[in-house]
């Protein structure tokens, strides 16, 4: 006899096989769903209450509704797939547990690749400096579930004052400033940073790109690395930094040349690099800043605009306070208890915000607005709502299942 959560209806699916989660399911449709788990071995060989597919909506689910207890969680997915004489079993917190382990972390890392990538066009607001898409890199850490494993993977921050509350994992994040859609990430432990964590990222850059970021990232071998990808730069540096004047330009910038490590001294195999000095004048701020570019030429970038457009750098800030502040909830810590399901987790959120964000982009796009003019909050109330009256929208199979049910 099968399992109440198994029963298949006259077209021979499974009842599990029809959840979808509105927004969501639009932004990672089952079929790429499905050719994801495919791809990275994680198919079921028989068949269970909680397939695949299912599993990774409930992950999407679970970080949609940051807080909820998981059968509640599972409890919105189901809802609308029963018919009055049969329903989904909502699965035990234990069962749950199991499925995501099953799971992994490498579907959620592969749909992430596949689906999350910068979002404007032409046509949209805000996002562009004349041919440039501007986008930006930062980091920021998580709070983390208190346990023995998660401490010894990730590790804690440490002070005088003696070691914080939880561990943590860093996040180092590649977003696009107009759209706040992120479309790098890499995590790790504490002791891994910044700086080593962005470099796996630079793949993901493009030429036509102008990458902004805090003078924390600068380093000669990162500066190459990331200028290799073909996109150009904006970086601030730090003010003692030795820029040594090449050439004035009219527009009060100057050509300068950095080294590598070995090279300083000597001024060997020298890389030519455009420097922008700046004060902020109206907030009495006497403070200099310092960028240096890629973009050699000033009539193509002037110096004032350069320093006016470094200041979208702190768009990627505010797109990692939405993930940490306002989908995940002030002061709430990542509830698994594992690293691999802490890093399940995170993509879990990254996902979930960048359909969020799809979403807004496609809003302002048709109202002619700057995304940066729409509400995060507001949007992720109204998807927050959407999912119930939306549960259980397709029953149809987008593709055939690489596995068929048995039965």
């Amino acid at each position: 006899m099968a399992r109440v959560g198994q029963v298949k209806s006259c077209a021979g699916e499974r009842l599990s096989d029809r959840i979808a989660i509105g927004v969501l399911t639009q932004a990672f449709p089952p079929g790429l769903v499905d050719e994801v788990i495919a791809k990275t071995g994680r198919g079921e060989k028989r068949s269970r209450l909680l397939p695949a597919r299912v599993v990774v909506y409930f992950v999407l689910a679970m970080c949609l509704f940051f807080g909820q207890g998981y059968e509640e969680v599972a409890r919105l997915l189901g809802e609308g797939l029963g018919d009055g004489r049969r329903s989904w079993r909502v699965p035990t917190t234990a069962a749950i547990g199991r499925a995501r382990r099953r799971l992994g972390v490498e579907p959620l890392k592969v749909l992430f690749a596949r689906v999350c990538r910068p979002l404007a066009v032409p046509e949209t607001a805000g996002a562009w400096y004349r041919r440039w898409r501007v986008v930006a890199v930062d980091g920021t850490c998580l709070d983390l579930a208190d346990t023995e494993a998660n401490t010894e993977f990730f590790g804690r921050h440490a002070s005088g004052r003696g070691a914080s509350a939880f561990p943590q994992a860093r996040l180092v994040g590649l977003a696009e400033c107009g759209t706040h859609a992120m479309f790098g990430a890499a995590v790790g432990p504490l002791s891994a940073g910044e700086q080593s964590l962005s470099r796996q990222l630079f793949t993901r850059l493009q030429e036509g790109m102008l990458l902004l970021a805090d003078r924390g990232f600068y380093g000669f071998e990162l500066w190459q690395a990331a200028r290799a990808s073909g996109a150009d730069l904006l970086w601030r540096v730090r003010s003692n930094a030795a820029l040594p004047v090449v050439r004035a330009l009219d527009d009060g910038s100057y050509l300068s040349t950095v080294h590598a490590e070995q090279d300083r001294r000597s001024r060997r195999n020298p890389v030519l690099v455009r420097v922008v000095e700046y004060t902020l004048a109206r907030t009495g701020d006497q403070a200099v800043y310092r960028l240096v570019t890629t973009i050699l030429d000033p009539e193509q970038a002037p110096a004032r605009e350069l320093a006016a457009l470094y200041t979208q750098r702190w768009e990627i800030e505010t797109t990692l306070d939405e993930i940490k502040t306002h989908q995940r909830g002030p002061k709430l810590v990542l509830r698994s208890k594992y690293p691999w399901g802490v890093e399940q987790e995170i993509y879990g959120l990254l996902l979930v915000h960048h359909a969020v964000r799809q979403l807004m982009h496609q809003a302002a796009l048709h109202e002619g607005l700057d995304p940066d003019r729409l509400s995060f909050t507001r949007s992720l109330r109204v998807v927050r709502r959407q999912v119930p009256a939306q549960a259980a929208l397709s029953s149809r199979h987008t593709r055939p299942r690489t596995h068929p049910n048995p039965g």
